[in-house]
Parts: C-alpha cells; sequence; structure tokens
C-alpha cells in the first residue's frame, strides 16, 4: 500500500471548511523559506499561480496541496501532517485573522513505504 505523502488532522479540515465557506475554494503552498518561513500557505484557488517547478503532492477534503519540486527534493521521504495550531497565520495566507495557523508537522516513512512510494513512482 503506498502511503499519502500528506494529510490532515480534523482541526485542519475543520478550518478548510470555515475557509471556504467565506472564501470559495482554497489551495495550499507549502512555503519554501521567504516572508513566512516554511509554512503551509492558504490561498483562494487560482490566486498563487503554480508551475512547471511545482508538485501537487495531494488533494486534502477537495483542495490541492503543493510544493516546489525543488523542496519537495528535501521533504520527499516524509510524510507532511497539516495541523492547526493557536497563533498567527502567515501575513498572506487566508487563515491570519481567524486567530490559529496551518502548520506542518511531519514524519519520516518507514523503509517499506519509502519502497512502496519508489515503486508506484511518486519518489
Amino acid at each position: 500500500m503506498v502511503p499519502e505523502q500528506v494529510v490532515s488532522t480534523p482541526a485542519a479540515v475543520e478550518l478548510m471548511m470555515s475557509l471556504r465557506a467565506k472564501h470559495g475554494e482554497l489551495m495550499f503552498h507549502q512555503s519554501g523559506g521567504c516572508c513566512d518561513g516554511s509554512s503551509p500557505m492558504c490561498y483562494p484557488r487560482g490566486e498563487f499561480l503554480v508551475g512547471d517547478s511545482d508538485v501537487l503532492l495531494a488533494t486534502l477534503d477537495g483542495t490541492p496541496f503543493y510544493m516546489s519540486k525543488s523542496q519537495f527534493e528535501y521533504w520527499k521521504h516524509t510524510q507532511l501532517i497539516l495541523d492547526v495550531v493557536p497563533g498567527r497565520g502567515g501575513m498572506f495566507s487566508l487563515e491570519g485573522p481567524e486567530g490559529v495557523r496551518f502548520l506542518i508537522r511531519s514524519r519520516v516513512f518507514t523503509d517499506e513505504e519509502i519502497a512502496a512510494l519508489r515503486s508506484s513512482g511518486r519518489i
């Protein structure tokens, strides 16, 4: 069985549902540094342009989750877990005014999971 590369907690799904009700369809891009560190950034779908240098890693509750190819090379051995914690989100991310922020937790894939991902062509 091939493991998911990105999963979300119930709290993250609940926040996505709330943001979707206010802003319409959403998308995520995992930031690689710069302004907001390495935070998952949530945008109205289509407001952040993805290109050939981005990889679609997952669709979480109908919401696409992208990361740059170069950053994925560093993270491909881990499962990303989208979660929510109290605090201010990134200034460009939709959850900023909500008093919470999206956060990525991670766990390293097991040797068996890495083998399954390799044989599936996902890494």
